[in-house]
């Protein structure tokens, strides 16, 4: 089934307490600001998406909820089709978001003081989590050439090293630089954080 959407329809999502643009001048932005976010684009969701929220607000009770085995079998299949890897159901847990995962991760994996590592510029709330959890914030930061980001490995496996890194806040693909990573970029990355025992948080 082919969902066509209309990209050139603009909607004014301002006075709907939308943090993009109700909330841009108690984050110190001026209120007229054209905000570029990547997570929260201004296009309407796909109709089978909201037809499936107009189910759930019709039924009209709202009380706790839990993931059952649809949505199981949904993020299984997920990573069986597009990286070929078979996770076990009970290794799958929810939480309430990304950046709560980041910080829960945080707390589990590193102690106060520890360095954690991230690769500038990056989404702004790994930085917050790792500092606000007691952490200190180590920076790889990318290099920009030719109108193109790369990583900086030197870099990265000198801090790895002289910081004691235990932890890395991987964004990928990266937001804001817009970069997918390829595969061998990856592979090194992997093979390098695996050497010298890095657990690795993919965004």
């Amino acid at each position: 089934m082919i969902v066509k959407t209309d990209f050139d329809r603009v909607i004014d999502r301002r006075g709907t307490c939308s943090v993009k643009y109700d909330c841009a001048e108690g984050r110190g932005k001026p209120a007229d600001i054209l905000p570029l976010w990547v997570a929260d684009m201004d296009f309407q969701s796909p109709p089978a998406v909201r037809e499936a929220v107009q189910k759930v607000a019709q039924f009209g009770i709202y009380g706790y909820t839990a993931a059952d085995d649809s949505y199981t079998a949904a993020v299984r299949g997920w990573f069986s089709s597009r990286f070929g890897w078979d996770p076990e159901a009970q290794w799958l847990v929810t939480t309430p978001g990304v950046v709560c995962a980041v910080a829960n991760a945080v707390r589990a994996f590193t102690q106060e003081g520890d360095g954690v590592l991230i690769q500038t510029p990056v989404y702004y709330p790994f930085g917050e989590k790792i500092l606000c959890n007691g952490r200190r914030v180590v920076e790889n930061p990318l290099i920009f050439r030719d109108g193109r980001y790369t990583m900086d490995f030197e870099d990265m496996e000198r801090k790895i090293i002289e910081e004691k890194i235990k932890l890395f806040i991987f964004c990928s693909p990266h937001n804001p630089v817009g970069r997918v990573w390829s595969r061998e970029e990856l592979l090194r990355l992997g093979d390098l954080c695996h050497r010298h025992g890095v657990i690795v948080i993919s965004d």
